[in-house]
């Protein structure tokens, strides 16, 4: 039986191994580092005691290929979230706080309720989401919705931010409305909030693994791809360093490494190689909050340094998306700034700081701009053997835990093609 070499054990990476060994193919997988997962995993840290998440993710009930994905390796129980469609939110410079609730059914009868609508906006200011729908390829968000007024500053920029991981003045329209139309565009059911219950690794990378060795799948640690070698169009072997992995003419090869890596080994493929940072700031505080708002595990923030706030027992933890800046400043200013954000959104002492880890992702993802999104490219590479996977493949989303997934299985159903 032929094999599928998949180079990388991110996301991307596992869910291409899930679905073709339920297609019934061999597979065999290789990653650089000494463990799975890449940007989505947890781990142990001592300073605060506890384990915590490398980022944070915020899912929705949406995400479709995400929910099949975690029902292939029996991990659905994993992930938990309110039983209704909220967001709440804060304005850390006066305080006003709201909540975000969509309605049943796509059309969105909510905004024409006052009570229901962001603070200061009128139903008319969201017929913005209309331009963002008609937006062209080259527009941004500011240049689609605008970039003034309440419904920006607390809805779309905020949303823009955290979504596309890149400025909303220079953020791609069309990726940010093809996450609107997926889950707001859906109304309440497909905008549910979920979060990891005790982990990313718990839910997505263990039970993963799990699966994977039950049906057979080979998994190599620290082993990171040095060359490819080839014959014409396609690939006869794997260089690890100190193994070569030969492959049969009916083997395929599966790269689902980060954008420079797979430029490395592919000079001549375009990728989008520019980045944005991502940083998370990790409290442990004496004793749990209860609930931020309306028992909601997590708060969306405007007017402060961060965008989203989570809590998981006693961790506190903060995002900061494109943080490219602030990743530049040492942990202990990062520590002050984003505390200084939970201190207001909780209503907590503004010092002493508690414990903090401060986690830092320099090229988190690639710049989801109008530019970079058109070169992002398709699962199937040059060499009529291998196949590229990521989110920062062209899978019609931002790089998400979603996106990251679809590419995976864009990648396998062109392996079986």
């Amino acid at each position: 039986m032929s094999t599928v070499h998949i180079v990388g054990a991110g996301i991307a990476g596992l869910a291409a191994a899930t679905w073709l060994l339920a297609a019934g193919r061999r597979v065999a997988i290789h990653e650089s580092a000494g463990h799975a997962g890449g940007r989505c995993r947890s781990f142990f840290d001592e300073t605060l005691d506890r384990t915590i998440d490398n980022g944070n993710h915020l899912l929705l009930s949406g995400n479709v290929a995400m929910m099949d994905y975690l029902r292939r390796i029996g991990a659905e129980d994993q992930l938990t979230g309110p039983s209704r469609a909220a967001f709440p939110f804060v304005d850390l410079s006066d305080g006003s706080r709201w909540t975000v609730e969509p309605n049943a059914g796509p059309i969105p009868w909510w905004i024409l309720l006052s009570g229901r609508r962001i603070p200061g906006t009128s139903v008319f200011d969201h017929f913005s989401a209309l331009n963002l729908a008609t937006a062209n390829a080259d527009a941004t968000v500011v240049e689609a919705v605008g970039g003034e007024g309440p419904l920006f500053r607390r809805f779309w920029e905020p949303l823009a931010v955290a979504v596309l991981n890149t400025p909303a003045e220079t953020g791609a329209a069309t990726l940010l409305w093809r996450v609107v139309r997926e889950t707001f565009g859906r109304g309440a059911t497909a905008c549910l909030p979920l979060i990891a219950r005790e982990g990313l690794s718990q839910t997505f990378i263990e039970p993963a693994l799990t699966y994977l060795e039950a049906n057979g799948a080979k998994i190599a640690f620290n082993r990171r791809l040095r060359a490819i070698e080839r014959e014409g169009d396609a690939v006869t072997a794997l260089d690890f360093g100190d193994v070569d992995v030969s492959l049969d003419s009916t083997d395929s090869i599966i790269l689902a490494v980060p954008p420079a890596a797979a430029t490395s080994l592919l000079p001549g493929i375009e990728a989008p190689l520019e980045s944005h940072a991502i940083v998370n700031a990790h409290f442990r505080l004496e004793g749990a909050p209860a609930a931020v708002i309306g028992g909601m595990p997590f708060l969306g923030l405007v007017g402060g340094v961060a965008q989203w706030l989570f809590v998981r027992g006693d961790i506190v933890s903060i995002t900061v998306s494109a943080a490219d800046a602030l990743a530049e400043e040492s942990a202990e200013r990062i520590a002050e700034l984003t505390w200084a954000d939970v201190a207001v959104a909780l209503d907590l002492p503004a010092s002493p700081i508690p414990p903090c880890r401060v986690v830092k992702e320099r090229r988190a993802t690639f710049a989801q701009t109008p530019a970079a999104e058109m070169r992002r490219p398709g699962p199937r590479s040059p060499l009529g053997n291998l196949f590229l996977a990521g989110d920062w493949t062209n899978t019609g989303l931002p790089a998400t835990i979603e996106g990251a997934i679809r590419s995976g299985k864009a990648a396998a159903r062109a392996v079986a093609t």
